[in-house]
């Protein structure tokens, strides 16, 4: 199956269990290549569309997969399902300190995947040259607003300067494009968006604003409130040339756009991830490993598929994959929030994952 454009797939299904070697597909045709690994569901925000100001109940220790399991179930999805990119996220990946360690592990794999991190940047700083040098080849840092007082009201946190630190030290470290992830605040996220925007383009970052989705631990999240593409694009339009970038999306989850230079402004593209607006779940290549060793087919998956419990158990590689591919055979054909009876995640996003 050839997939296009964005949506759901549309095509049959097919009877019968998951191929058992080829690459990891699912019985739409989609074919997972991007491997999304949560380190840990710890973080150190508190962002108000992710969880409360008192945190959440961690996740103990014993309960998270080794820097050993974790290059196993690495090995296994390179060597044995095809996969070529790896993503560490969280929670907050740094404050895991097996970080480098695992991504050395992976960039010691053959053939060797492109491994990337998404993190909030607070302590990036000082840690950007030696993930560089464990093997990391690019990052997105996490950031709402340039606006202090903003900043600190979302993340309930006053460390807007430390992840500004964060981005000088990833680019100086040649962590390059080094992008910038943004969900809006429903009530000031259309002038911060002008803000980062102008910001990253003054600084040679790439700017990705992601509409905010239904994975808050609350589950407060209300459709009217948030806000959608088509604001962000006519509110970025009213500021700045905004022509459509020419070059295939593919499965790339932003929809890009390129930004003509300025007289307060420099050149550079911006992208918007409509996940909820505008669905690009017929494009998805993206499989999913929680911090305890579960894989989800989809980010907002009701169903689990426990590996942890395969590798502690004893299992060898080949019971392991079986169970990975059987776990995306059956991924569904799209996320279903704009379904009258989609029902939200019982795990926010710091325990799935970015």
């Amino acid at each position: 199956m050839t997939v296009t454009g964005l949506g759901f797939p549309t095509v049959a299904r097919p009877a019968g269990d998951a191929p058992k070697d080829g690459p990891l597909i699912d019985t739409y045709g989609r074919v997972a290549t991007d491997l999304r690994v949560s380190l840990t569901d710890r973080c150190n925000l508190r962002c108000t569309y992710c969880m409360p100001a008192e945190g959440l109940d961690w996740l103990p220790g014993d309960a998270l997969l080794s820097a050993a399991e974790l290059g196993r179930l690495l090995h296994i999805a390179v060597t044995r399902l095809g996969v070529t990119n790896i993503r560490f996220t969280g929670g907050e990946p740094l404050v895991t300190r097996h970080l480098e360690e695992v991504i050395t592990a992976a960039a010691a794999l053959t053939p060797r995947p492109e491994i990337t991190l998404t993190t909030n940047g607070i302590g990036l700083a000082r840690r950007a040259r030696g993930l560089k040098q464990a093997g990391l080849d690019r990052l997105n840092v996490s950031l709402d607003s340039v606006n202090a007082e903003h900043f600190a009201r979302i993340t309930r946190r006053d460390r807007l300067a430390d992840v500004l630190a964060g981005l000088a030290a990833a680019k100086a470290a040649g962590l390059n494009p080094v992008k910038v992830n943004a969900v809006l605040d429903p009530v000031t996220g259309l002038d911060d968006a002008v803000e980062l925007l102008r910001y990253c383009l003054d600084h040679g970052y790439q700017l990705r604003i992601i509409e905010q989705m239904p994975l808050d631990a609350g589950h407060s999240w209300r459709r009217g409130e948030a806000i959608d593409a088509d604001q962000i694009l006519r509110t970025l339009r009213s500021h700045f040339d905004l022509q459509p970038d020419p070059r295939p999306r593919g499965s790339a989850p932003a929809e890009l756009w390129q930004v003509a230079a300025g007289p307060d402004h420099a050149a550079g593209t911006v992208g918007v991830i409509a996940s909820v607006s505008h669905a690009f779940c017929s494009a998805c290549d993206r499989t999913r490993l929680t911090a305890d060793g579960q894989i989800r087919s989809c980010l907002f998956s009701q169903e689990e598929t426990d590996l942890r419990g395969l590798l502690r158990g004893g299992a060898d590689d080949d019971a392991v994959e079986a169970a990975w591919r059987g776990a995306m055979w059956a991924k569904p054909a799209g996320h279903g929030i704009n379904d009258p009876d989609f029902v939200q995640p019982t795990r926010p996003m710091s325990a799935i994952g970015g």
